[in-house]
């Protein structure tokens, strides 16, 4: 009472102060009652500012918590009984990667990953059980708005609120970091306790630390080495000058390795391979060496191994590459002293990668091993034979003859014995395998660089499987020309992508009721000179150099686009259109990427377009192109096996595949239906693939008698000149318009397949 007084009679008097005069004496009753409301309102304004003051102070305080509150480096969220955000401030919201506004409609276990779900629940149930302002502290993997998981350190308490029901507040933030260098220092202990011995000094070279993998080695206990210097270790056996360069090395790179001698404290010396490293500080002072060394005594004893594994095939036991080489200077060298010829013979198994991939890589391996074998048994004890690897073997074989052209018939005698002698079956265990080779030969009479007649013999080689197989040729300078054609031909095939050289023809392909469905595109080259190159001229040099696969992604997106187009016109939109797949280009890891980005980029319809694969192609790596084949299926794409007959089809892969129809190769439509076993072939095909449920399309068709063959025997679909060739967009569209009726040559009664 006495304080209120006091507070009140000193307003009072701050008020009277404010008044113009004070009463110089008592006031009458009216004069006193006008002073007393004066003094009265002076008191309320006064207050009233003070109450002003103190808002505004309040407002300020409340200001600094919300800045504080939001611009925290730790996230707060705050939740009620039923696990609703109620608030969160900008770093809650930055670590959840969600935008602030929308936090207050989400439940916070929407945050909490999956495998954290369940331990999150009990200790939300607990903390609402227990007493309040009670916290608590937990580690929880959080999950972002983009379903990216991030550990957290998570403070919770229940809080009451005045005049509200309590709360549960909760302060966490992103332990990423810590958890990566807790990682590290787990890694770093183990990788510390390895096999190694580990040795860390200061940067005096004083010994601090030992891992357990020293002791062993040295025969020193942790107490014993601690404290003292590496020179512990000193066998003795390397002078000043070692140490010395030593240490300038390591203060030059801050880095040595090498070999050293190192004497246990039993005394025995033993050979070490010893690793310094240089730990520097953030100013670049060394303050450690980390050393690590381990005992390579018993490398010494597997010198003849390491002997073998580097001069020798392991698995045929025959001269490598390196060895080869070596050998191969020698013959040279021996070769131009004598003046007799000698020859060097490339020899490549036929169609091994079938082998390998029908019966697995044992029985290839066992297949190896065996023409090694019988090669090494058809020359004489001074010839060379050598594995360069996969199915690739040499044989140098000297002091043929001093006559070139009698030295030439002994080397094809030699080629030809070996081609004899590994045609014969081999026993692989389950069955006899018969097998072809290809030999590529080149006479050397001392002139030549080992770089030479490798590279001529592999020409050889290379002329050998275009001739056929199974037969022996001899490198010819022709055959250098044709590889200098095919190197201006790459170069010209570059520039044509660039400059937009291609164009794509269209051979329409009819049904039984003479009405066009499709077509194949087929890739020609408008030349500089001017011609028009086919596909046949220059795709294989494509292939070779990996040009096919641009090009091949430029037909593949053109075709989508052409389905895309013709899709908007009435006419056009029910024809579908066949696209060749090299195999590089299938191979391709992101091959169904690119599939699906053409389609969606020209929004042309899946079940218009056709990819057509060869029998090679499929059977090379079965179970990528069966997983290939199902994801591109499911996009709605179709595919077509291509020239088939002409390859090593199985029934079994068949069955597994996602074909849609099967094109029987044009080389045995053409002598239809005159020649036996050609009509045999192709009524083998239709009738399997009918049994298989798949389409078949005969390429190649000539004549009225070949279509009335296929069309007896249950073949309704067909390619070829009797029907039309290949022709540009313009004439093709032309053709399609005019209901199919033929432009120039061919069919014409043709009709346009209705949508």
């Amino acid at each position: 009472m006495v304080k209120r007084r006091v507070v009140k009679d000193v307003l009072r008097s701050a008020a009277e102060a404010q008044l113009p005069t004070a009463p110089a004496a008592p006031l009458r009753s009216a004069e006193a009652l006008l002073h007393e409301l004066q003094v009265h309102q002076i008191e309320l304004e006064m207050q009233n500012e003070a109450l002003r003051q103190a808002h505004v102070v309040l407002e300020e305080s409340r200001d600094r918590y919300l800045s504080l509150f939001d611009f925290a480096p730790v996230g707060y969220l705050t939740l009620s009984r039923e696990s609703m955000i109620v608030e969160a401030n900008l770093m809650a919201a930055t670590l959840l990667g969600a935008v602030r506004t929308t936090l207050g409609r989400r439940r916070f276990e929407s945050f909490v990953a999956p495998d954290d779900l369940e331990r999150w629940r009990r200790y939300f149930v607990s903390a609402w059980k227990g007493s309040t302002d009670e916290a608590f502290s937990l580690e929880l993997n959080l999950l972002r708005q983009d379903n990216t998981v991030f550990p957290a350190q998570l403070q919770c308490a229940v809080k009451a609120v005045p005049g509200a029901a309590p709360v549960m507040r909760i302060a966490f933030n992103d332990i990423s970091e810590r958890r990566r260098l807790e990682e590290e220092q787990r890694i770093a202990a183990i990788a510390f306790e390895s096999q190694e011995g580990m040795i860390v000094t200061d940067a005096s070279g004083v010994i601090i630390r030992v891992n357990r993998a020293f002791t062993t080695l040295s025969g020193y206990s942790v107490d014993e080495a601690v404290g003292q210097t590496p020179a512990l270790l000193s066998s003795g056996r390397h002078d000043q000058g070692f140490y010395q360069h030593l240490w300038q090395t390591l203060e030059a790179q801050r880095y040595w390795q090498g070999e050293i001698w190192n004497r246990r404290k039993d005394g025995s010396l033993y050979v070490a391979w010893l690793t310094i490293s240089a730990v520097t500080t953030p100013e670049g002072r060394v303050s450690h060496y980390v050393g690590a060394f381990s005992d390579t005594t018993a490398k010494s004893e597997a010198a003849a191994e390491i002997h073998r594994l580097a001069f020798y095939d392991p698995l045929t036991l025959l001269p490598n590459r390196r060895l080869l080489q070596d050998r191969l200077g020698h013959a040279l060298a021996t070769a131009a002293r004598s003046r007799l010829y000698g020859a060097i013979l490339f020899l490549d198994l036929d169609n091994f990668k079938t082998l390998n991939d029908t019966r697995g890589h044992d029985v290839g391996d066992l297949l190896l091993v065996e023409v090694a074998n019988r090669v090494r048994a058809n020359l004489r004890e001074g010839d060379t034979v050598a594995r360069l690897g996969g199915d690739e073997f040499v044989m140098i074989v000297e002091g043929l003859s001093p006559h070139a052209e009698e030295a030439a018939v002994l080397a094809q005698q030699i080629g030809d014995k070996l081609n004899e002698t590994i045609a014969q079956p081999f026993d692989l265990g389950s069955a006899d395998f018969h097998c072809t080779t290809s030999i590529g030969a080149r006479l050397m009479s001392g002139r030549e660089t080992v770089d030479e007649l490798l590279k001529h013999a592999d020409l050889a080689l290379y002329q050998a499987k275009a001739d056929g197989r199974n037969t022996v040729r001899f490198y010819d300078p022709s055959m250098q020309a044709a590889l200098d054609h095919r190197s201006l031909l790459e170069c010209e095939l570059r520039q044509a992508l660039k400059l937009d050289q291609f164009q794509l023809h269209y051979q329409p392909q009819f049904d039984d009721a003479d009405r066009i469905f499709g077509a194949e595109i087929l890739l020609r080259w408008r030349h500089p000179s001017g011609a028009l190159v086919s596909s046949g001229d220059f795709i294989p040099v494509s292939e070779q150099s990996e040009l096919i696969l641009p090009i091949g992604h430029w037909v593949l997106e053109a075709a989508c686009e052409q389905l895309a187009r013709w899709s908007r016109m009435e006419r056009t939109r029910g024809l579908k259109l066949a696209v060749n797949v090299s195999a590089r280009q299938f191979r391709q890891a992101d091959f169904i990427d690119q599939v699906r980005d053409a389609l969606e980029r020209s929004q042309a319809d899946p079940e218009r377009l056709t990819l057509e694969l060869t029998e090679t192609m499929v059977l090379d790596n079965v179970a990528d192109t069966i997983r290939k084949m199902q994801a591109i299926r499911q996009l709605g794409v179709h595919f077509s096996i291509d020239d088939f007959g002409t390859g090593f089809s199985s029934f079994a892969y068949l069955t597994r595949l996602m074909l849609d129809q099967i094109k029987i190769d044009r080389s045995f439509v053409l002598r239809l239906p005159d020649h036996p076993a050609d009509a045999i072939i192709v009524s083998a095909i239709i009738s399997m693939a009918r049994s298989l449920g798949l389409d078949v399309l005969a390429e190649g068709v000539e004549t009225e008698a070949q279509r009335e063959f296929l069309l007896a025997r249950g073949c309704h679909a067909y390619q070829g000149y009797l029907f039309g060739g290949p022709l540009p967009l313009a004439d093709f569209e032309a053709l399609v318009s005019a209901g199919g009726r033929a432009l120039g040559e061919g069919r014409t009664t043709a009709s346009l397949v209705s949508p």
